[in-house]
């Protein structure tokens, strides 16, 4: 049984963690960098120990220096979050050589589902629909071309090593394949040490939906329905929605065995997602495997009332699920907005500095998962997130009105947020209809779009206020609440109705 946890991670995933295995009386480790040195999850542990500087190349990413923490310290096992060392396979096997438990699928699934090009393999192997391109690396350019012609235009290029859209290039035509396959090549190389690209047919007005898994060592595997991810920026999500407007049940469980049958045929383990694109006729296509936690399991959560890290933790330490698929059930609707330290009216590019106001919404139906408290610097070293707001309501619109009324009480200050972004999005009709695509933010949103829409909502709620103040018989009564700092927020959540 694990009585010690190291959490290899930092932000907002490891105070989740934390808080998961002190439910289940584990005791907690920690560990921080330079930049790390106050953070929320060393404070949240029991323990805590130093990596090195602030760059993760330094710290975060140095796995020989994490297992020799967990040797000398007698500690069991290590949860890797999600980025960094998640999707190692490396650093998970040598932690299994060391003896420390590694929470998360063995070397060889991550292996065979880390490449994209394998995975795609697994996939053809098992019959699970796959977008028209190829099956194999490509590091020759005129190659390329020529495949990209038999393919028929526009294609995508993709790094066969890649994530989060680097190495990936949209091409409408011949003249333009040439250089997009060069800079394409070259950023993979850049980013992942890999020049090789693949090739695959542009699926035009695609949905991204994926379907979470989870599975144990005795030969059980379930899918927990499916999670909408179509709003991107950068080909990487800002805001996820659980369940999907699209799918239908026969499609749901359709997409939930083709999952199944890929995490069965390399013996997974643990939590994983599948991601999928369907098109515009509700065909769907395998896109890749996470081989970890995702960044937006909360949705998937609330809609079932499990919590993955802990059945994470159960299944590394040799117990079975604890349920079967038909336990499971969808109730209710989630969304979840990504809050990053990001201007969305410049491009969202990131926006560094100091949080010098901090103060998160309450209330029914509302989570907050972050790592920072008021005063805290947003480091420039990793990701830009600060925290996922996540709603939960009985359906769609609840969750959505939710939402909401929670951007208006994220009061955040000293830098600019996505939450204006969020606001944007919500009240859009695409949104609320239920239909858009991963080109939303394009065909959507332009610089400026959110002020407006927050300029129009303050002058309806200012001509409100001075209905009622002139309507009213009686004088209005406000009672102002303070609300503390946020020490003690993350996975915080009031689902009652």
């Amino acid at each position: 049984m694990i009585k010690r946890l190291l959490i290899a991670n930092r932000g907002e995933i490891a105070v989740r963690i934390i808080r998961t295995a002190k439910d289940m009386n584990i005791q907690t480790i920690a560990v921080y960098s330079d930049a790390d040195r106050t953070a929320c999850h060393v404070q949240a542990a029991d323990e805590a120990y130093y990596l090195g500087p602030a760059a993760a190349s330094q710290s975060y990413l140095v796995g020989d220096k994490i297992i020799d923490i967990c040797l000398k310290y007698k500690i069991d096992a290590i949860h890797p979050g999600y980025g960094f060392l998640s999707e190692n396979a490396d650093f998970a096997e040598k932690a299994e050589k060391a003896g420390i438990i590694f929470i998360g699928p063995s070397a060889y699934a991550m292996n065979k589902m880390g490449d994209k090009l394998s995975a795609k393999e697994t996939a053809r192997l098992h019959n699970v629909p796959l977008v028209p391109g190829t099956d194999y690396a490509i590091k020759d350019v005129n190659e390329a071309r020529n495949i990209a012609n038999k393919i028929g235009y526009p294609v995508l290029i993709k790094a066969s090593a890649g994530g989060g859209g680097k190495g990936m290039r949209i091409v409408n035509n011949d003249e333009e394949f040439a250089p997009a396959v060069t800079r394409a090549m070259s950023e993979a190389q850049s980013a992942f040490g890999d020049s090789s690209v693949f090739i695959e047919r542009y699926v035009e007005k695609p949905r991204h939906i994926e379907i979470q898994i989870m599975a144990d060592n005795h030969g059980n595997v379930v899918y927990l329905f499916e999670r909408e991810c179509s709003v991107q920026r950068r080909h990487q999500k800002v805001v996820e929605e659980a369940p999907s407007t699209i799918l239908t049940p026969e499609m749901r469980k359709q997409m939930g065995e083709s999952a199944i049958a890929l995490a069965k045929a390399v013996n997974y383990s643990g939590a994983g997602t599948i991601e999928f694109l369907v098109d515009a006729s509700l065909n769907y296509y395998f896109l890749e495997m996470n081989t970890r936690l995702q960044v937006e399991h909360p949705v998937t959560e609330l809609i079932t009332g499990l919590d993955l890290v802990r059945e994470q933790i159960n299944v590394a330490q040799g117990l079975p699920l604890s349920f079967k698929q038909e336990d499971l059930k969808i109730i209710g609707h989630a969304i979840e907005i990504r809050v990053y330290a990001e201007d969305p009216n410049n491009d969202f590019l990131p926006d560094i500095g100091t949080l010098s106001t901090y103060k998160i919404p309450k209330g029914v139906g509302v989570r907050v998962d972050d790592g920072y408290e008021q005063g805290m610097e947003i480091p420039i070293y990793y990701d830009p997130m600060i925290a996922k707001l996540v709603t939960y309501g009985r359906n769609r619109e609840e969750a959505r009105q939710r939402m909401i009324r929670a951007i208006a009480e994220y009061t955040i200050t000293g830098i600019e947020t996505t939450l204006s972004f969020g606001t944007f999005v919500m009240n859009h009709e695409a949104f609320i209809q239920g239909q858009y695509d991963t080109h939303f933010v394009k065909n959507y949103f332009t610089k400026n779009s959110d002020k407006k829409l927050n300029t129009d909502a303050e002058t309806i709620a200012a001509i409100f206020a001075a209905f009622q103040k002139h309507t009213l018989t009686a004088p209005l009564q406000t009672t102002v609440h303070s609300q503390s700092t946020n020490t003690n927020s993350a996975w915080r959540i009031n689902r009652g109705f």
